[in-house]
């Protein structure tokens, strides 16, 4: 089959555009007409900074809390434009490392209370989404971690046992047989299925979640781009908010902040995606249960199947350099593209 890269336009048999370089994100297929901005000074009870999915849930649950609490979500450009609508469409309780560090700071319990909840939190979306009418391709079909030689299955054995120890006792180890029936895997030894991951499509889940947060009652400014935040204060180039709380939910554009550019470091990964696949070929691939699909290579990757029967996959294949910008509206290098495209052959 013919991978479709982020380096060309690619135009179907139906004759629309699939994906185009430095377009944002293949999950939006068309840009959103954006929403209007900030119309000049305002109060309100919460300001919201970032319209992403830490903005978003927050003012959420803010409504949900507080029918009566004004609500101002301020965006640069539009909502779901940063990773929340670009992202490689894992819905996952899957915890980043470092458990041991957290356990030594707040207690092994809370740790594994933590594990728990990150778990809870993947069905939470999905209740939300199916009660709130968002739809977002989601299939709850679990996640697989594979093996393919050796060295893969030791760190896979390591981390299957990790991950049982810090409360995480619904992950199981499948053999190779197991494994062959859910997904084709070439050369596949056996690999690490946990429940708590769902297939999402994140630039529907991220409009759909704006469209809810309007519906409750809070309001979504796209087009302004807040220049500073202080207490009581976020200064945008169209007004300032001012409002007893101010939340910061800019996640990796918090660099371009006044006094914030070494606060966090901007993590960047891409992906590419076939065309769709035709009957024939998913006969031979399997994969009915949409499961998300990684590796435990020290150059990983992640992959799905998509609700329109492509395979989207992805992986950290590019360099970080000291002083690097952090967004070019999803256009990506040839030297990436190689590396995926490398991957996904």
């Amino acid at each position: 089959f013919r991978p479709i890269t982020a380096t060309r336009s690619e135009v179907c048999e139906d004759r629309r555009v699939s994906t185009i370089n430095g377009r944002v994100s293949h999950w939006f297929g068309e840009l959103p007409a954006p929403r209007p901005g900030l119309p000049g000074d305002l109060d309100a009870d919460v300001c919201i900074v970032g319209a992403g999915y830490t903005g978003l849930w927050t003012a959420y649950y803010l409504k949900q809390a507080d029918p009566s609490l004004s609500v101002a979500v301020l965006e640069s450009r539009f909502a779901g434009f940063g990773a929340s609508g670009r992202n490689g469409r894992w819905l996952s309780g899957l915890a980043p490392g470092h458990r041991g560090l957290l356990a030594r700071r707040h207690g092994r319990a809370a740790v594994i209370d933590w594990q728990h909840a990150l778990n809870d939190a993947v069905d939470e979306v999905i209740a939300v989404a199916g009660r709130e009418g968002v739809d977002a391709d989601i299939v709850k079909g679990g996640a697989l971690d594979v093996a393919r030689n050796r060295a893969q299955l030791a760190r896979l054995r390591k981390q299957v046992d990790e991950d049982r120890s810090w409360g995480d006792d619904d992950i199981t180890l499948l053999s190779k047989d197991e494994v062959a029936q859910r997904v084709a895997v070439v050369g596949m030894l056996a690999a690490a299925y946990t429940p708590h991951c769902a297939r999402i499509q994140p630039a529907k889940l991220a409009r759909g979640l704006a469209e809810v947060v309007e519906r409750c009652g809070a309001v979504v400014y796209e087009q302004t781009a807040v220049t500073a935040i202080t207490p009581g204060h976020a200064v945008t180039t169209r007004g300032t908010v001012r409002a007893p709380i101010v939340l910061r939910a800019t996640e990796g554009f918090t660099t371009r902040l006044p006094g914030l550019k070494r606060r966090w470091l901007p993590m960047n990964s891409a992906m590419i995606a076939t065309d769709p696949l035709p009957a024939e070929v998913w006969a031979r691939i399997g994969w009915q249960g949409r499961e998300t699909l990684g590796d435990t290579a020290h150059g990983f990757f992640y992959a799905q199947r998509t609700a329109d029967d492509r395979i989207a996959i992805g992986g950290r294949a590019v360099p970080y350099r000291y002083g690097s910008g952090i967004d070019r509206d999803g256009a990506v290098g040839q030297d990436t593209i190689d590396y995926l495209t490398g991957v996904l052959n």
